[in-house]
């Protein structure tokens, strides 16, 4: 990455540099000194006390980022609905896990994502954003670096990352609008299972009703803040699960997973700030969905 001091930056040292112009964390400019990454001006590698002068040119290297064991690039179809240097933004099709595990330990989004950069020529490993739950659909955004990641991943905790889903739910709500405000921790005796709990985290989820049909409603989920099934257990709490969501109570006669769809998101870039906004329509299985119900 290279940029070009300008008469307004003349004066700042490296590392004022770098965390007000862009967005470096204390954490990050540590880890390229001396993680075996590099910080040049004009080539000549500075320590980030350097003041800079106009017209030099700074260039940092990031280490080259370590992959976990699991982290095998495997060719595979990804629908990518946009990517540049720093971000990929792919619609997740439901049915596929996002990251390996000794449960599934190949066919993920992050084996497919390596093998995506190995045919660029990119050395970077998977730094996902925005997870979603192995059956979960829809709109998924990856950091493709460190720093990309760093900027992504701040403005996630202070809410900047906007996220929207279609849900189907068993039952019909009272209220046809409103908020489910519940803290949300582990469940005793499960690694998997969330519940809501008093010791739980901060957790609410803003719902609108679309549409009923039969035993179900349709839902526009945004979410305020992004715990673990979220959306899966406030509604299970609520004595509406997500059809097909069999984990937290839902019936699988229409649907063999959770009816869950992230069908909008929007973000500012990490580099330029830019607005961006990226909607995708419900896939085939929830489209289907009132049909079967209603036949």
């Amino acid at each position: 990455m290279k940029w070009t001091i300008t008469k307004q930056q003349e004066g700042l040292i490296i590392r004022n540099y770098l965390q007000q112009r862009h967005k470096f964390s204390k954490r990050m400019i540590k880890h390229i000194i001396h993680g075996g990454g590099s910080i040049k001006v004009n080539g000549i590698n500075r320590t980030v006390k350097y003041e800079l002068k106009a017209g030099d040119v700074v260039a940092v290297m990031f280490p080259e980022e370590k992959k976990g064991s699991m982290m095998v690039p495997e060719k595979m179809p990804l629908h990518i609905l946009y990517e540049d240097d720093a971000v990929l933004v792919i619609n997740k099709p439901p049915g596929r896990a996002v990251i390996p595990s000794y449960v599934h330990t190949s066919g993920t989004i992050a084996n497919g994502v390596l093998a995506h950069y190995e045919a660029q020529g990119l050395s970077y490993t998977f730094h996902p954003v925005t997870r979603l739950d192995r059956n979960t659909s829809g709109v998924m955004l990856i950091a493709k670096h460190r720093w990309s990641h760093s900027v992504l991943s701040a403005a996630q905790k202070q809410g900047m990352i906007s996220r929207a889903y279609d849900a189907i739910i068993e039952g019909h709500l009272e209220q046809k609008k409103g908020t489910i405000n519940a803290p949300i921790g582990r469940k005793d005796g499960s690694i998997i299972e969330r519940t809501v709990i008093e010791t739980g985290k901060h957790a609410v989820t803003h719902y609108t009703v679309s549409n009923e049909f039969g035993y179900y409603t349709l839902v526009h989920v945004r979410l305020e803040t992004g715990r673990t099934h979220q959306i899966r257990v406030h509604f299970s709490h609520a004595s509406h699960p997500l059809a097909g969501d069999d984990l937290y109570g839902g019936m699988t006669d229409y649907i063999d997973r959770q009816a869950l769809h992230c069908h909008k998101l929007s973000f500012k870039h990490p580099i330029t700030g830019e607005p961006m906004e990226f909607s995708v329509d419900m896939p085939d299985d929830m489209k289907q969905f009132k049909l079967q119900v209603l036949c």
